[in-house]
């Protein structure tokens, strides 16, 4: 295991690069809990450096929901991604829900640093919602009895390639599908300046009920949308086109360009398993190329609750991806 705290459970993580240290910032919830399933409603954020994508120095909690009164993320913090912005701040973007709706509706906050351990919020945090004219392309309510949240969640936030402005992607959700497994979304929002937001239709739809903790980033000339899901999420159109037993964990989108048109790698799972062994995972550029990290998952019974040693990730010439398993990790 690489990134493990005795006495909490680890789950989804994200990665910046200062220098030649890394930085992997992670979810965190206490053991004591005694279920797993309970960690997501009681999380923190938590901060760890390396200089190898192996070997980690803890630095403690850095990030937590609001315990000062009502707010927008009063209730949980969880998933985002860290980059540093052309004011030479560091711009975490994450992911929040309010008691007030029992943690139901997923709004996008912001929050900065100026040295990747202590945040502060932009105003009241919050940066993204779905609203305005593009709204209508999102399942912008809870759909109760459809699905279990109102999904905007997992925001992968990057340089715009082709201006001095920024992307934004994050799991969401599209309306009017009748099969609640055809309507997963990766949703896109547009910046600027990495302060003010626009809201723009998803950049893709379909093929699961979710897409979860979505990242994107080129490789070769190629652009690459990393994303996990659950096989019992599979559409029926995906299961049809896909003969493999449908398995939970790690798959891709591919594209020309980062604004699509996406779709969805043919052939088997890039990293998947039942029960599944690696979930939430991300694709870093390491010290020796492309590498994949993920949290051990296991299920419920036997949750692993760490984050996995590094597996190389190779492309292929007609740029399909592969995980290389190694001998530390194939456990």
């Amino acid at each position: 295991m690489v990134i493990a705290i005795d006495g909490k459970w680890i789950w989804d993580s994200w990665y910046a690069k200062d220098g030649d240290t890394y930085h992997g910032f992670f979810l965190q919830a206490s053991t004591s809990l005694g279920d797993p399933d309970l960690r997501h409603f009681n999380v923190s954020q938590g901060h760890a450096t390396s200089k190898d994508l192996v070997n980690w120095t803890h630095l403690g909690t850095m990030f937590a929901p609001q315990k000062n009164g009502p707010a927008w993320d009063d209730s949980t913090t969880w998933t985002g991604s860290v980059l540093q912005g052309p004011d030479g701040l560091w711009h975490l973007f994450y992911t929040g829900t309010t008691l007030a709706e029992k943690s139901m509706y997923q709004r996008i906050g912001h929050a900065t640093s100026s040295d990747l351990h202590s945040w502060v919020r932009v105003g009241d945090g919050l940066c993204l919602d779905l609203q305005g004219p593009n709204a209508d392309t999102y399942e912008k309510d809870h759909m109760v009895g459809h699905w279990h949240d109102r999904a905007m969640r997992d925001p992968w936030v990057m340089k715009d390639p082709d201006s001095e402005g920024w992307l934004m992607y994050f799991t969401a959700r599209a309306p009017g599908i009748p099969e609640a497994n055809a309507g997963g979304a990766i949703g896109f929002a547009t910046s600027p300046d990495l302060y003010t937001w626009t809201l723009r239709p998803p950049v893709f739809t379909g093929g699961m009920g979710q897409l979860e903790v979505p990242q994107v980033f080129e490789h070769a000339g190629r652009w690459y949308c990393l994303f996990c899901t659950a096989g019992s999420q599979w559409s029926a159109h995906y299961r049809a086109t896909n003969p493999q037993s449908p398995v939970t964990g790690n798959h891709y989108l591919m594209a020309d360009h980062p604004r699509g048109p996406w779709r969805i790698a043919p052939g088997p799972f890039l990293d998947g398993a039942e029960p599944c062994r690696r979930y939430a995972a991300r694709i870093v550029n390491g010290p020796d190329g492309l590498v994949i990290l993920g949290f051990a998952d296991g299920g419920k019974d036997k949750f692993g609750g760490y984050v996995m040693d590094p597996e190389p990730v190779v492309a292929g010439p007609d740029g399909l991806l592969r995980v290389v398993p190694t001998a530390k990790t194939a456990g």
